[in-house]
């Protein structure tokens, strides 16, 4: 005699009958964000104006001492000067930069934290870009655009998560690798982590992309600036 039997013992080890079959699970799923990375945005309108002026200024200086600086800017210039935004000429966007920071450091949990503003001319000629880098040991960092020509580089954020890379997943979905790109425009301003790696794509234009760069550093340390 032959056959298939299916059973299970109890507790008691007595014999017990087949198990009903199970029924059909399925999870409520809950999805959890962690390690969130904040940066900030913003249009300062009101400061069109000047613009035109400070493009002036900035080329004025450029050719004043046209040696690049160097650090990550190819094919370009920037500014030896680490203190722009104290020249009187800069002060209205000095003032608003340092607004933003103060609100920025505020919703991180560093209101009180007093700092000072580093500040640099990055300017790329056609084929001009940045290469990756990061600017470590300020409390936050950023940019400010004076002149987004058509065919400017976009600035490019990298992934920060190290071990993102060796996944299966790409793309912008959750748990993929992907790195950001933001398209810059005239009078834009954005803040970002320091510790957030980035780069500027190659500028395809004749016009030159003006930018003023600067970190936010603590009073009580002295930070050399990145590119």
């Amino acid at each position: 005699m032959s056959g298939k039997f299916s059973f299970t013992f109890n507790l008691t080890g007595k014999a017990a009958g087949p198990l009903a079959p199970a029924p059909s699970v399925v999870p409520a799923l809950k999805p959890h964000d962690l390690f969130p990375t904040r940066i900030w945005q913003a249009h300062l309108d009101a400061l069109d104006p000047y613009l035109e002026r400070w493009v002036q200024a900035v080329l004025a200086m450029r050719a004043a001492h046209p040696k690049p600086a160097g650090r990550t800017v190819r094919q370009g210039w920037n500014s030896e000067d680490m203190k722009v935004l104290e020249q009187a000429e800069f002060a209205p966007l000095r003032d608003a930069i340092r607004v933003a920071c103060s609100e920025a450091l505020r919703e991180m949990g560093q209101g009180a934290r007093a700092f000072y503003l580093q500040s640099w001319i990055n300017l790329h000629d056609r084929g001009g870009f940045n290469f990756l880098h990061m600017h470590e040991g300020s409390l936050l960092s950023g940019s400010f655009y004076l002149q987004v020509p058509p065919g400017a580089g976009e600035f490019v954020f990298r992934d920060p998560r190290a071990g993102v890379i060796h996944g299966y997943v790409k793309g912008g979905v959750p748990n993929g690798h992907a790195d950001v790109h933001l398209r810059p425009s005239d009078g834009l301003l954005v803040l970002f982590p320091c510790w957030m790696e980035h780069y500027v794509e190659p500028h395809d234009g004749d016009e030159p992309r003006i930018t003023i760069a600067f970190n936010a550093n603590p009073l009580s340390q002295e930070v050399r600036g990145g590119g």
